[in-house]
This record gives structure tokens, C-alpha cells and sequence, in this order.
């Protein structure tokens, strides 16, 4: 199984933090689309071509520690693509409580993750032993 470094995670996890934040603080929507762009670019590339990843990736120390399955990251990817989705699509309606709202989530799943509770993993696991 394929294995995908928890450095990397935690510098995906944390740019999306950022990223909300700065959304959120200076209520600019298309924050959230760099960020759609940058989470649908490491789900197609399989987490070669996050931006965060990448930018962070020569400060990084990776050999021999923590990892993910490649498949969980995925998973956890995909999720943050949907409420992303999600978040743009209330945007484009003018629904911008709602847009925040969403992108909310996903904040505080990173954020969660961040502090050591990967709600994504949480769903994940729940979906393979219901649907084995």
C-alpha cells in the first residue's frame, strides 16, 4: 500500500487553515477558489501538484517518519474538494452566509486534524466497515 509522509498532510492541512482564515478575515471569496484549484490539482495528481506540498516540500523532513495511506489522504482530499464545490457553488448564488458556512467545515476539520482528530479518517473508516 501506498504511503504518503504526514509532513505533507500537515502542510496541506495547514495551507487550507491559512487559506480559510485569510478568506474568512477578509471576506474574499475567491480565496476559497485558489483553494478549490489547489485541493482538485493534488486529488488529479495524486498530491504532486498541491501548491502547498510543493512550496513547502524543501523544508520538509520526511524519511523515516510518521506517514498516511495514500488511499486515506485521498479520501480526506476528495472531501475538502466537496465542500469546496460546495462553498463556490453558494458563492456563484450569492449565497455567501452559506459560502462561509461550508468553507467553515472545512476549516475546522483541518483545523481538527491539525490538533490530532482527522474527522475525514473518522468517516472514512465508518464507510469501509458499513460498506465492506
Amino acid at each position: 500500500m501506498k504511503e504518503i509522509p504526514m509532513a505533507y498532510v500537515k502542510a496541506n492541512q495547514t495551507g487550507i487553515v491559512v487559506g480559510v482564515l485569510l478568506a474568512f478575515a477578509f471576506q474574499l471569496p475567491w480565496l476559497v477558489a485558489l483553494l478549490w484549484a489547489v485541493q482538485v490539482a493534488g486529488l488529479i495528481g495524486g498530491g504532486k501538484w498541491n501548491l502547498f506540498v510543493t512550496i513547502s516540500n524543501p523544508f520538509l523532513l520526511t524519511k523515516g517518519k510518521e506517514t498516511q495511506a495514500a488511499e486515506l489522504t485521498k479520501f480526506n482530499n476528495a472531501l475538502a474538494v466537496i465542500f469546496l464545490t460546495v462553498s463556490l457553488a453558494a458563492f456563484a448564488l450569492g449565497w455567501n452566509i452559506a459560502g462561509y458556512i461550508f468553507t467553515g467545515f472545512l476549516l475546522l476539520a483541518a483545523g481538527a486534524a491539525l490538533l490530532g482528530y482527522c474527522i475525514g479518517c473518522t468517516i472514512y473508516y465508518q464507510y469501509k466497515i458499513r460498506f465492506r
